[in-house]
């Protein structure tokens, strides 16, 4: 690394600041600082992001009998520290990406500015908004069947949602329950009619129709459900041992949209095979562009990608 990339090089600027601390994140620091860029990571309400409420992950490539989400995101944390990154934690209230070095600033009046900026603020899982949904989180309740799905082999699950993302999930899941029970507000699907047609053939798949699940059941795990009819009002109970909950995710954008190009959902947009955005010097990684995969392994590969071109940029100014 030549002395024009140190970030010490401008007094004041930081040479890369990372805005995120999942596997995107994290992943992007790891690569920055040994590059020697010696990062900023900025860390926000929820430091690991969305795997510091997963149990246990099982699919992580290293990890043949499986770890904890905390676990895995505290060694993400060491191995970064261990190069040189640097942790910072608050609330990023303003961004101004309108020129270069880039500023950001905190809730509590401090000012960052930095020539490269990594965003890998994720998306959040839309949720039904139950305190037995929030106490049974990783004991049964999921929004991820991807993830999931394993544990709950020939087991009865429920999928809330009536969307292509619920009918993905719901087809999905039938691999590995017994059965599944689609539970969804209105009398019809929103759903593609390719994915509702593949649903409703499915014989593991049924449907339970203007209803809501007014509260998850269970102690220690899942156990069941409480659903009201919202047109006859009649309460229902029902004995199962999984709830996925497949209404939405949204991708944490609102600092940047009015700058950046997004999608209609807000995901942002990068150019095709690289993690670019509109706007030179600013990249994005991780489930923040991408809703498609929202894996912990393909955030990691796309946080790898964007501190090496965070770091060609970076190069590219010398």
């Amino acid at each position: 690394m030549s002395e024009g990339l140190h970030p010490e090089s401008q007094p004041g600027v930081e040479a890369i600041t990372i805005l995120g601390t999942g596997p995107a994140g994290l992943t992007a620091a790891i690569y920055s600082a040994r590059a020697n860029l010696q990062p900023l990571c900025i860390e926000g309400e929820q430091p690991g992001g969305q795997l510091t409420i997963t149990s246990d992950v099982e699919n992580y490539p290293g990890f043949a009998k499986g770890v904890m989400g905390p676990e895995l995101m505290a060694e993400f944390r060491q191995q970064a520290e261990r190069f040189g990154t640097r942790f910072v934690q608050g609330h990023v209230k303003r961004a101004d990406l309108s020129t270069s070095p880039f500023t950001l600033e905190f809730s509590n009046g401090q000012i960052v500015k930095t020539q490269t900026l990594i965003i890998a603020t994720g998306a959040t899982a839309m949720w039904l908004g139950l305190p037995s949904e929030v106490r049974l989180m990783g004991k049964g309740v999921s929004s991820c069947a991807t993830c999931d799905g394993f544990f709950f082999r020939n087991m009865d699950i429920a999928v809330v949602g009536g969307g292509d993302t619920a009918m993905e999930e719901a087809t999905f899941l039938t691999r590995f329950a017994k059965t599944v029970t689609v539970i969804h507000r209105r009398d019809s699907l929103r759903a593609s009619k390719i994915m509702q047609e593949k649903a409703q053939k499915n014989p593991k798949i049924r449907f339970m129709w203007d209803s809501a699940i007014e509260e998850i059941i269970g102690e220690k795990e899942v156990t069941g459900i409480r659903v009201r009819n919202l047109k006859t009002r009649e309460l229902q109970e029902l004995a199962l041992q999984g709830v996925f909950v497949a209404i939405g995710h949204q991708p944490n954008t609102s600092l940047f949209r009015s700058q950046l190009n997004c999608t209609e959902k807000g995901y942002l947009l990068v150019e095709p095979g690289t993690t670019r955005t509109n706007i030179t010097g600013v990249f994005a990684a991780g489930d923040v562009a991408d809703h498609v995969y929202r894996q912990a392994v393909t955030a990691a590969g796309t946080g790898c990608m964007a501190a090496i071109d965070a770091e060609r940029y970076l190069e590219s100014l010398e």
